[in-house]
């Protein structure tokens, strides 16, 4: 009885050779990535490999993530709705990776962790200006986070020019008053190094958007897709806020924050309001504006 060999044989064209041509690790500078993981721990903890590729790939992701919202936020300038609402859909898919990503790192349990976080100094993820940078992207602007990196040249240069520009929620709301859509002019003129607060003057005209969606699609897409975005963002916060609470309770955080109280109120932030208490109204009579004041 012949006996298979449990082997695939090469197919023909196959190359092997790559003294003089671009390899799969030349490409990814494979390299450089996979030498940048340095554990700190002395004696080396087995498990502090787990929490520097957690971060790092984050990082990867959350790059990408900027990338697709910043050109999102542009093509909307330029009137490219359904371009932009490409790239919103490719970030929906990073950030459901980032929520599901947690899971790896609550396999770390309190005392495995307790043995190397005081390695760690006040390294924290408070510090990812990257996270920070999509934060402003998405219109949760604070200005005060500036000074968390007045000693990176980079990281502040990147972080004071996304304050300065509009968010992907300014860039939208002027679409719709270009293609139709009365948004009032306050709106339009704001102030857009200032966070994003509900603004009560904006529910009725997505009111209108939704209440006509036949009329209205793109529109009427493009909320809907703002929701699914800001929906997905606060899953990743409440499943951070999670795997914080099961691996450190409420202890205090590296980088000086109060912990998982800290990420709580976090959840109370919301990026795009309206669109969500525009749910509250439809179906409803309309609010009628008080009459001005002599």
């Amino acid at each position: 009885m012949a006996i298979e060999k449990n082997t695939r044989e090469f197919d023909a064209g196959i190359v092997t050779d790559f003294r003089e041509r671009m390899s799969y690790g030349g490409y990814l500078d494979l390299e450089t990535l996979l030498s940048a993981q340095n554990p700190v721990s002395a004696p080396e903890h087995h498990d502090e490999l787990l929490f520097i590729i957690q971060h790092q790939t984050t990082e990867l992701w959350l790059k990408l993530m900027l990338h697709e919202l910043a050109s999102a936020r542009d093509l909307l300038r330029a009137d490219e709705l359904p371009q932009a609402l490409k790239r919103v859909a490719r970030v929906k898919h990073i950030q459901r990776t980032l929520t599901e990503q947690w899971s790896v790192l609550a396999t770390l349990t309190p005392t495995e962790y307790a043995e190397f976080r005081g390695f760690l100094g006040n390294s924290s993820g408070f510090q990812s200006y990257q996270y920070r940078a999509v934060e402003f992207v998405l219109g949760n602007k604070n200005r005060r986070m500036l000074s968390v990196f007045e000693s990176d040249a980079t990281a502040h240069a990147l972080l004071s020019e996304l304050l300065e520009a509009p968010s992907i929620y300014d860039e939208f709301l002027r679409y719709l008053a270009r293609t139709g859509h009365a948004v009032p002019q306050h709106i339009l003129d704001r102030d857009v190094t200032e966070a994003w607060v509900f603004d009560e003057s904006l529910v009725g005209v997505i009111r209108d958007i939704y209440e006509d969606a036949h009329d209205n699609w793109s529109a009427y897409e493009a909320c809907e897709e703002f929701v699914d975005l800001e929906e997905n963002f606060q899953l990743w916060r409440f499943r951070h806020l999670k795997t914080v609470q099961r691996t450190i309770g409420m202890k205090t955080g590296t980088g000086g924050s109060t912990g998982a109280a800290f990420l709580q109120k976090a959840l109370e932030l919301t990026f795009f309001p309206e669109l969500y208490a525009v749910r509250t109204r439809i179906g409803q009579p309309p609010v009628e504006s008080p009459e001005p004041t002599a």
